[in-house]
């Protein structure tokens, strides 16, 4: 498909060449933040203040890692009296220190608070607040510098969260659209406004509106190894920085603007629940032949497709006659859709002898009574 193909060309001219060395780890080892650190030479640290950490992101302990079983649980602890007390403290509602944290990458190990974390995994919580100092990667792997780019990037622009891209340098095009706000919210204010300011502004305003549009539409499915963020670049940059010409997904102008202000200012008018959807629907008539031994069959396998609506069998030089309704994102083209139901659909049927498609121009219907 023209679109799919794009997006992939785009992604593979961006891509670095050569072999990716990546670092995994299996859980015992994640566990082990000695032998994590080591692998990912992750010494110089930065604090992180207190945040929220998913319980599931705890991996180990620094210098406790084999006090904890497979449930990180401390060994022996069901009966300790401490933990026991915590749990209490937890139900009653009461308010507990943060516990502290080592960070590597998207990994946390416990420095202080070991039975808070039991105590809170032992109630099922999700969450617990913690003290974070992170240990920045040095190792010379591509996942080390797009890991090392991402956190740059928020922290730059003073956002909550990463951008979760997976090519090195896209951070370049982001900073280019926060600078552009930037800009223009100095020149409607009349005065200064500085980056992280700027970047909130962006974040709230027009990264997560777009990206909600492009979750509702599912065409990540598409992708799978693609992130959501990867296709809010790709769609942001050719929309607003390099305002491509294209004849694939015309109709996406009219939801998207060129302009990325004129996107704000109509998603600002509109609440999350109220957001367009990047869809619409098409609707087809095919002309088909078949082999009049396998017609009946043809009929029921053919009237069983979600996207057929009418199926008719009609006298003359065509046997069937179908209408069907196709739905398809605003990237894509008609010809595109289309083109994928007859062939993945229709034509592989067996006792289908040709198709021929015909694309409404003007469609006049009486209503119904």
């Amino acid at each position: 498909m023209a679109f799919f193909s794009l997006i992939q060309n785009w992604w593979k001219k961006n891509q670095d060449d050569g072999n990716v060395t990546t670092y995994s780890t299996s859980n015992g080892q994640d566990a082990d933040f000695n032998r994590v650190r080591e692998n990912e030479k992750a010494y110089e640290t930065v604090k992180r203040g207190v945040a929220t950490v998913p319980l599931d992101k705890i991996k180990g302990s620094v210098g406790r890692y084999t006090d904890f079983d497979k449930q990180f649980r401390l060994q022996g602890a069901g009966t300790d009296e401490r933990l026991q007390s915590l749990i209490q403290a937890m139900q009653e509602g009461r308010s507990l220190p943060p516990i502290s944290l080592y960070q590597i990458k998207d990994k946390f190990y416990i420095v202080d608070g070991h039975h808070r974390v039991t105590a809170a995994k032992q109630l099922k919580q999700s969450h617990i607040q913690a003290k974070i100092l992170e240990l920045l990667p040095s190792g010379e792997t591509v996942e080390n510098r797009l890991y090392l780019e991402k956190i740059d990037f928020r922290d730059k622009v003073g956002i909550p969260k990463v951008v979760d891209f997976t090519e090195p340098g896209q951070s370049e095009y982001l900073l280019e659209q926060v600078r552009m706000h930037q800009q223009y919210l100095s020149d409607k204010t009349q005065q200064e406004v500085d980056l992280k300011e700027a970047g909130a502004d962006w974040y709230r305003s027009i990264y997560l509106p777009l990206r909600t549009l492009i979750k509702n539409s599912g065409l990540l499915r598409s992708f799978p190894d693609r992130t959501m963020d990867d296709l809010y670049l790709y769609i942001s940059i050719h929309q607003w920085q390099k305002k491509s010409e294209r004849q694939y997904g015309i109709g996406v102008d009219k939801l998207i603007p060129r302009d990325m202000e004129a996107f704000r200012r109509k998603m600002a008018r509109n609440s999350k629940s109220d957001y367009p959807e990047m869809k619409r629907d098409i609707t087809i008539f095919i002309l088909v032949n078949v082999d009049g031994t396998q017609e009946q069959r043809l009929l029921d396998k053919l009237f069983a497709l979600p996207e057929v609506v009418e199926l008719h069998s009609v006298h003359g030089s065509i046997d069937l006659v179908i209408k069907a309704t196709l739905s398809r994102d605003l990237l894509a083209s008609d010809a595109e859709v289309i083109s994928q139901f007859t062939h993945s659909s229709l034509r592989c049927m067996k006792g289908i002898l040709s198709t021929q498609t015909l694309i409404p121009g003007l469609s006049l219907v009486k209503p119904q009574g």
